[in-house]
């Protein structure tokens, strides 16, 4: 497949502080990918250089074979901040109104029917909108842009799990009968899991890993049993994180399991169990683990 968003080599500090440290990702056409990290670990200065809304230090960003330089931004690219600049006075219609001009693929049909959808009231104004409600706004912004890149940094803040689910639904349906090239930035990873086609986890300013999401629901496991039995079991074995409890251990492994190896370490005493995509992301980056590449 092509490639619609590749960076090189990025790195970006603020003072003596590295948010970016010579971060490179390729992103392909057609496909939902999810941006995962927790609080300051370098997202949203991420996504804002992808954008064009700062500059790296070093390194290049390539979005649609077109090199990004300082002061422009990308063309066929819609971003859609956690925090946002709506004119505070303009009702939610002017509001998309206004963004419906930036974006030439902008469908208003669709526009329309996310605002019943989300159950907004087009004449009310930004300022009288909650967070949630005004987080929607936005959304709508990215879903009716129809944007080739479409890129949402937490874009269910201040939403119920209702709403976030309808959200999610929508994309999806949606990305089925449009499809294009969605990036979500977030922390609440149990949430798209489901989601989402490619994460890529993000810690300390680079990137630790990239890989599809069924690659990583059929090869990370959490093993736990005696220390000898789970050290012998784990030999040659991508360990991604490793805790002693009194004479056992617990480790989570990152790698191929066949049925016949889960066979022999239970008559080991070796406890083999999948690891949903949220405790695989948190034993990954976990403080005190022991990371073995």
């Amino acid at each position: 497949m092509s490639t619609i968003l590749a960076s090189k080599h990025l790195n970006k500090s603020y003072g003596r502080t590295k948010a970016v440290r010579n971060l490179s990702m390729d992103i392909e056409v057609n496909t939902i990918c999810g941006l995962l990290g927790r609080n300051g670990a370098g997202k949203t200065t991420l996504l804002n250089m992808l954008t064009g809304g700062i500059f790296p230090d070093t390194g290049e960003i390539v979005i649609a074979d077109e090199r990004l330089i300082p002061g422009a931004s990308p063309a066929q690219t819609c971003y859609i901040r956690e925090k946002n600049f709506f004119f505070g006075g303009a009702t939610v219609i002017e509001s998309l109104e206004i963004a419906a001009a930036f974006y030439p693929n902008w469908d208003w049909s669709f526009a329309q029917q996310l605002i019943t959808a989300f159950k907004l009231n087009p004449t009310k104004k930004i300022r009288q909108l909650s967070r949630g409600m005004e987080s929607l706004v936005a959304n709508i912004v990215g879903l009716a842009s129809r944007a080739p890149l479409t890129i949402y940094d937490e874009p269910v803040l201040g939403l119920d799990v209702l709403m976030r689910e309808k959200f999610y639904k929508v994309l999806l349906q949606d990305y089925a009968e449009h499809p294009r090239t969605i990036l979500i930035s977030t922390h609440l990873i149990d949430e798209i899991d489901t989601v989402v086609e490619k994460v890529y986890i993000i810690e300390a300013g680079t990137i630790v890993l990239e890989d599809e999401v069924d690659n990583i629901r059929s090869q990370s496991h959490l093993l736990t049993g005696s220390n000898a039995a789970v050290s012998q079991f784990t030999e040659g074995k991508r360990v991604i994180y490793k805790e002693a409890y009194g004479k056992g251990t617990l480790v989570a492994v990152y790698d191929e399991i066949s049925e016949h190896d889960k066979v022999e370490a239970s008559k080991q005493g070796v406890t083999v169990d999948g690891l949903p995509l949220q405790k695989f992301f948190a034993y990954l980056i976990k403080d005190g683990g022991e990371h073995v590449e």
